[in-house]
């Protein structure tokens, strides 16, 4: 038995408890998911990658500067 057969195994008892929980709580529950094939790390979606304008990164820089210097204005009044 596999990790995935494993992981698929888990999530059906999760929805089988999810499910008995609703029913004894009094609310609905969503229909439950079929269990997926584990993708390999090739086929997934790639997020695009998030680039910071120069505008952004010094802001970002001073943010950091100004904690840091709080932070060892703080340690030096201990």
């Amino acid at each position: 038995m596999g990790v995935s057969d494993i992981l698929a195994e888990i999530d059906r008892e999760i929805a089988q408890l999810q499910q008995a929980r609703a029913l004894l709580g009094g609310t609905s529950t969503p229909a439950p998911k079929k269990a997926t094939a584990a993708v390999p790390a090739s086929k997934k979606s790639v997020k695009k990658k998030r680039n910071l304008t120069p505008e952004g990164r010094k802001r970002i820089a001073e943010a950091v500067k100004r904690r840091w210097a709080e932070q060892k204005k703080a340690a030096s009044a201990k």
